[in-house]
C-alpha cells in the first residue's frame, strides 16, 4: 500500500514538473511574425520562438493527457513524437545572428553562442531525454512515459537556467 501511494507520488511530482516546464511555452512572448522583409536572423528568431511555442504546448498536451486515469497511447504517442522531432531539430534554431540583436524580446542568452560547446551538450542531453520518452510512448507503457515526464522536463530546465533569460 504505502509503495502504491509514494509511486503516486512520485508521478505526481514528475508530472507537476514537466507541466511547469511546458507552461513557460505559453507564457513565452508572443509578437506576430513582422510583415515585410527581415534579416535571416529575425526570421530565424521568430521561426525559434513558433517551434518552443511547439515544444511546450505538446509537453503540455502529454501532460494533460497523462493526468487522466486512463490515457490514451495515441494521444500521448502523438506529443512524443512532435516533441522528438522538434527535440532533434532544436540545434539547428540558433544561427548567429539570431539573438536580441534580430529580435528584441528573444529569450535567448549571447552565452548559446559564447559558450557553443557548452549548448550543444545540454542541448544533446534535451535530445537523449526526449527520445527515451518517445520510446517509452511508443512501447505503450505509461508507466515508463511517467516515469520519463521528470527527467525530460529537467533536461529543458538545464538548458533554461544557463541558457535563456526571462524577460518581462
Amino acid at each position: 500500500m504505502a509503495i502504491g501511494k509514494s509511486r503516486g507520488a512520485v508521478a505526481a511530482i514528475a508530472l507537476g514538473i514537466g507541466a511547469a516546464v511546458a507552461a513557460t511555452g505559453a507564457f513565452a512572448h508572443n509578437e506576430p511574425m513582422p510583415k515585410g522583409p527581415m534579416s535571416a536572423g529575425a526570421r530565424a528568431a521568430h521561426q525559434r520562438h513558433a517551434n518552443f511555442e511547439k515544444l511546450g504546448a505538446a509537453f503540455k498536451a502529454l501532460n494533460d493527457e497523462l493526468r487522466k486515469g486512463n490515457p490514451n497511447a495515441a494521444t500521448v504517442q502523438a506529443q512524443t513524437k512532435t516533441m522528438a522531432s522538434l527535440a532533434t531539430a532544436l540545434p539547428t534554431w540558433f544561427p548567429r545572428g539570431s539573438g536580441v540583436e534580430a529580435r528584441p524580446k528573444s529569450e535567448a542568452k549571447a552565452n548559446i553562442w559564447t559558450d557553443a560547446a557548452g549548448f550543444s551538450a545540454v542541448a544533446s542531453a534535451m535530445q537523449v531525454q526526449v527520445s527515451k520518452l518517445n520510446q517509452a510512448a511508443l512501447s505503450g507503457d505509461m508507466d515508463a512515459v511517467k516515469a520519463q515526464v521528470r527527467p525530460t522536463g529537467a533536461s529543458c530546465k538545464a538548458c533554461h537556467d544557463k541558457y535563456r533569460q526571462q524577460k518581462d
